[in-house]
């Protein structure tokens, strides 16, 4: 005949179970399982235990060995399971991933779920798991470009160095042109959102002109001067700089941010430069405007007052995107920058591994 464990419990032991088996914030199945051995300690036998607590002999059976093998952290959380048995081979992964990363699929550029279940032999529904568990998305494909310019680190760290430890006695200005800013008006009248419908437009569109907008973005308070143009050559940039000059306090120095477009580096500019001391250019690299933050107030603006927009002449198209900077102005607020240039470098150097150099 069988006979349970003899439990034995030192004072430290017999302490901490009785607190957890008084405690009120102590879980249900710690507090049972204390007193659980706090009876086996006193010698009592496990079906009188079971029919004192409320529970099966078997369950108090298995804490009072698990108490004797481990002790306190026998009973404080639960053994490891073994879990469920994967539901995909790991050959089958292994083919999956093989093929989604090394080849391609026969009259096609890219692999769909069903055509790699075909290929491999399981579902689609498999396929679409493996992909997700390792976050491969072949339907999707991101741009990039890599600067060739020679002087890339230098000025990754110039403009960024401007971001994130600015200069004192002086304002930071991200300037570019949005050129040829469409006045696009539709064939038909647009048809309005309605319950169960989305608003209705016709793919097709009248051109009524096109505008330059030059604008300017206050790294520090997100404010932003713009002007409208028909060109955008030296003459009108020279024109821009003019406004900014007449904007900005005589106290402050100007650091401008801008990209490395013709007219910003013809004689004329470089002579008006001379003249304007307190002006000091900083041009990103070549390929490279992601790193001038008015690129990112030019997104703004084009997702919510240009793309849906419609505009039967070019007076229409500079009095909404007028009203756009209106409300805009009512309450700035900073695009942050908070990559650092050795972050950036670093990526960079990782894509330009990745490239492959055509034979």
């Amino acid at each position: 005949m069988r006979t349970a464990p003899v439990v034995v419990l030192s004072p430290d032991e017999r302490l901490q179970l009785e607190r957890w088996s008084r405690g009120r914030s102590t879980p249900q199945r710690l507090v049972l399982r204390s007193r659980i051995v706090l009876r086996a300690a006193e010698g009592i036998q496990n079906r009188d235990i079971a029919a004192a607590l409320g529970t099966e002999p078997d369950t108090v059976s298995l804490w009072r060995r698990r108490f004797r093998d481990h002790r306190l952290a026998g009973i404080r959380k639960d053994a490891p399971r073994p879990g469920r048995k994967p539901e995909i081979p790991p050959s089958v992964v292994d083919r999956i991933l093989h093929k989604t990363l090394h080849e391609r699929p026969r009259g096609a550029t890219h692999w769909s779920t069903r055509t790699m279940a075909e290929a491999v032999g399981v579902s689609n529904a498999t396929v679409h798991r493996v992909w997700r568990l390792h976050r491969l998305k072949p339907h999707l494909v991101r741009r990039f470009k890599v600067s060739t310019d020679p002087k890339f680190a230098e000025k990754v760290r110039d403009v960024v160095g401007l971001y994130l430890n600015p200069p004192e006695k002086a304002i930071v200005l991200c300037v570019d042109e949005k050129t040829q800013i469409q006045a696009l008006d539709r064939t038909q009248t647009i048809l309005p959102i309605r319950p169960g419908l989305p608003e209705s437009r016709t793919h097709d569109y009248r051109r009524n002109g096109t505008i330059d907008l030059f604008a300017a973005l206050n790294v520090l308070d997100a404010t932003v001067i713009t002007e409208f143009h028909h060109k955008h050559r030296h003459k009108e940039f020279l024109v821009f700089l003019r406004t900014i000059d007449e904007s900005v306090p005589e106290a402050l120095d100007i650091h401008v941010i801008l990209d490395n477009l013709q007219t910003h580096k013809t004689p004329a500019v470089t002579r008006w430069l001379r003249r304007h001391p307190r002006f000091r250019f900083h041009f990103t690299p070549t390929s490279s405007s992601w790193l001038n933050l008015v690129e990112r107030w030019f997104s703004a603006l084009t997702t919510r007052r240009l793309r849906r927009g419609t505009f039967r002449s070019v007076r229409e198209l500079v009095a909404a995107i007028r009203e756009f900077l209106a409300v805009y102005l009512e309450n700035p607020r900073p695009f942050v920058w908070r990559a650092t240039a050795d972050d950036i470098l670093r990526k960079v150097a990782k894509n330009r591994e990745l490239l492959v150099t055509p034979d």
